[in-house]
């Protein structure tokens, strides 16, 4: 029997889970160290798959991923999916970081109160409303190039981030969402902000 899936304002107790729905060809990777490394190398092992003279790039690949997971880890990330989606030859790189970092907004402040502080540090926020997840806080930012920590990307990198209160708790989720296709920037973001309405507590 399907779960009912209950709007924000109805829990009184915070929730055990969340659940998201991503795009087919998004692959999951587990921040927690004893999944790690099994699902860093599932990944690297589908990327490569057929590429036979490429070791070196291979593990270049698996170290980078696993920098980026224990620095996650250690700022309350829960899990990272990674696009392996292709449009002819190009790839569609994108990403998505869930975490809840430890006192990240202390004092349990409400979306307009965080959107308040992130505006008078120079961001670019709003509050939106989640249909299942209730209000959050929208964090939109473009960065300049940094080929040596992004593969030798030189493209700008497009970062949305939603900051959600969690029901009943002074905990936020949070879901950063990455992408260095400075050209199809746009339509990336509009898949971004689709994938965070389907975010609901469980």
């Amino acid at each position: 029997m399907a779960s009912v899936i209950r709007d924000a304002e109805e829990w009184s107790s915070p929730p055990s889970d969340y659940k998201l729905v991503v795009p087919n060809g998004w692959f999951q990777i587990s921040l927690d160290p004893d999944e790690r490394d099994r699902s860093i190398i599932a990944l690297a092992d589908r990327q490569f798959d057929g590429v036979d003279n490429a070791p070196h790039i291979k593990q270049r690949f698996m170290r980078d991923l696993q920098k980026k997971a224990k620095e996650a880890r250690k700022v309350g990330g829960l899990e990272l999916y990674l696009s392996t989606l292709m449009v002819g030859p190009l790839p569609l790189a994108s990403s998505l970081m869930v975490s809840i970092p430890p006192n990240s907004w202390p004092g349990t402040p409400t979306a307009h109160d965080v959107a308040s502080n992130l505006r008078r540090r120079g961001r670019d926020t709003k509050v939106v409303e989640l249909t299942a997840a209730g209000e959050a806080v929208r964090e939109y930012k473009v960065e300049a190039p940094r080929p040596d920590d992004q593969l030798g990307n030189t493209l700008s990198t497009t970062t949305v981030t939603y900051h959600v209160p969690i029901p009943a708790s002074d905990h936020w989720l949070m879901l950063v969402f990455s992408t260095p296709l400075e050209p199809l920037a746009p339509k990336m973001v509009e898949l971004f902000d689709a994938v965070a309405e389907t975010l609901h507590w469980d």
